[in-house]
């Protein structure tokens, strides 16, 4: 059996479980929105008893937002629910609580699966990504850029503020009427959200619960993209030879996680088969993964393996994997040694 056949197959294979639950979805909903309610206002109501004690509620609360981003994706995909406009109105929901607009990240998430591992389509719904040729030909400036960027303070500390807070408060350059409309509905339904809470419970008290949730789920989140596309062995190519279900089986890791955080981040770990798969309902990516043989294969990155990938900068394409940008200057020097051995033929021999 020829590729082509196989990767038809494969999709073939995953086809069955791309079906909506309306009992599971409801399910869902309840044990995931239901929670984060309740922790939420224990995280209030323990405000006059200890910070910590807020802090330790505050940490759980976000943990039931990044489930609830989870549902919000489906929604994107229109997998949650069979009919589009169910999917919509929780989209919009799910989306004032998680500070995502709709329409703008359905739009640019879509691009993204498209083109995911795709060099000549990156900078749509990805994390910025330069080859080794590319940095090694760009300005010093760009290198200064590029460096601050993939550095995890900031990817991570400042990320979840520039992307949650700032960015996704403003419209994408081209976005069609409808998206920016969305958008703008969103802003409006936040506004109106965090005015009447603040009126009712006090803005101080609003701020010191909701800024720690707000915060830690926004770099979990950032965390959780990051790390099921960077991993040592991934996939990229360029657009000539790029092919849709290599780039999902082998540019999206398996994130295994302990069975806690694998339910309370939806079974987000089962990222191959989402990609392979988008259509695929979150509660259904597990038995799709253990009853298909080939996407078990895909690379497995558990809990503590997954930091590594906070040391992989620059994709080389020649090596075909992730570098660190240690590894960039040993190349640089090795490079340098050989063409002084080249221009210097007696010290060579």
């Amino acid at each position: 059996m020829s590729d082509t056949n196989k990767q038809a197959q494969l999709r073939k294979t995953v086809a069955p479980y791309e079906k909506s639950n309306l009992n599971a979805s409801v399910r869902q909903i309840l044990n995931t929105i239901v929670p984060l309610v309740l922790l939420w206002t224990a995280a209030y109501l323990s405000l006059s008893v200890s910070y910590w004690l807020t802090l330790l509620f505050a940490v759980l609360t976000s943990g039931f937002v990044i489930r609830t981003f989870i549902i919000f994706h489906d929604c994107c995909h229109g997998s949650f629910f069979r009919k589009k406009k169910a999917n919509d109105i929780l989209g919009i929901i799910t989306g004032v609580i998680t500070h995502v607009p709709y329409e703008q990240w359905k739009n640019s998430h879509s691009m993204h699966h498209a083109t995911s591992s795709n060099l000549d389509k990156r900078g749509i719904g990805d994390i910025w990504m330069m080859t080794v040729e590319e940095y090694a030909a760009a300005s010093w400036m760009q290198k200064f850029y590029y460096r601050a960027y993939r550095n995890p303070l900031v990817m991570f500390g400042l990320g979840p503020i520039a992307i949650f807070a700032i960015q996704y408060r403003f419209n994408r350059k081209g976005a069609r009427k409808k998206e920016r409309l969305n958008t703008h509905l969103m802003n409006i339904l936040l506004v109106t959200l965090y005015a009447v809470l603040m009126l009712t419970l006090g803005w101080k008290e609003v701020l010191l619960v909701q800024l720690p949730v707000f915060y830690v789920s926004a770099a979990l989140g950032i965390w959780l993209f990051y790390v099921q596309h960077t991993f040592e062995d991934s996939y990229f190519e360029h657009d000539e030879e790029w092919n849709y279900v290599m780039a999902a089986v082998e540019g999206s890791s398996y994130y295994k996680l302990p069975r806690l955080l694998q339910w309370l981040t939806g079974n987000i770990g089962f990222h191959h088969v989402h990609h392979l798969s988008p259509r695929v309902p979150n509660y259904h990516l597990e038995a799709a993964h253990n009853n298909t043989p080939p996407l078990q294969k895909a690379t497995t990155i558990t809990m503590w393996q997954s930091f590594a990938g906070i040391r992989f900068k620059l994709w080389d394409e020649m090596e075909r994997k992730f570098i660190t940008f240690r590894d960039f200057k040993k190349q640089v020097k090795r490079q340098a040694e050989q063409i002084k051995k080249v221009n210097d033929p007696l010290k060579a021999s």
